[in-house]
């Protein structure tokens, strides 16, 4: 199975991008992880929330195929443990998933389009976090997974 990892606009603060750049590479010892970014649209001064979400949306399905099974980060989203986590992995390998795709949206979250598209809705926390910020805690979750389904002590339980 393939992860692939779809992002509006670039991680710019360095400590993040260290951050996201270590579990990147940890993950490269369990499976096939790539991240998609898509430019962050320009000249939207002009542009209201839903107007952004619309043209982000066409962006965003342009990357997937309709064989991906695709899973929205959304703070409405079905919230799991990190074992929870790693069980809901391990049922999309078994499943034979060829390309699991997760989506991080933009600021303003997702358009209709993408809502109708998506298998699953998954929230990281009941808390609101930065899109930027919630690449490195994804990552960093995908990689705890992986060591759970392992049997690895990364993580406490």
């Amino acid at each position: 199975m393939k992860i692939t990892l779809i992002q509006i606009g670039k991680t710019e603060d360095k400590y993040l991008l260290e951050g996201i750049d270590k579990y990147e590479k940890r993950l490269k010892h369990y499976i096939n992880f790539s991240t998609v970014t898509i430019p962050a649209l320009k000249n939207t001064k002009n542009l209201n929330f839903e107007e952004q979400k619309k043209k982000e949306a066409e962006l965003i399905l342009k990357s997937i195929n309709n064989t991906d099974y695709v899973i929205l980060l959304d703070e409405k989203g079905k919230v799991f443990t990190s074992v929870q986590f790693a069980d809901q992995l391990n049922k999309h390998m078994n499943r034979a998933v060829q390309n699991l795709v997760f989506i991080i949206g933009g600021p303003y979250g997702f358009d209709e389009k993408i809502y109708a598209r998506a298998n699953e809705k998954l929230s990281l926390s009941t808390m609101t976090f930065s899109h930027q910020m919630v690449r490195l805690f994804f990552i960093e979750q995908i990689y705890r997974a992986n060591t759970i389904l392992k049997g690895e002590p990364y993580h406490h339980e």
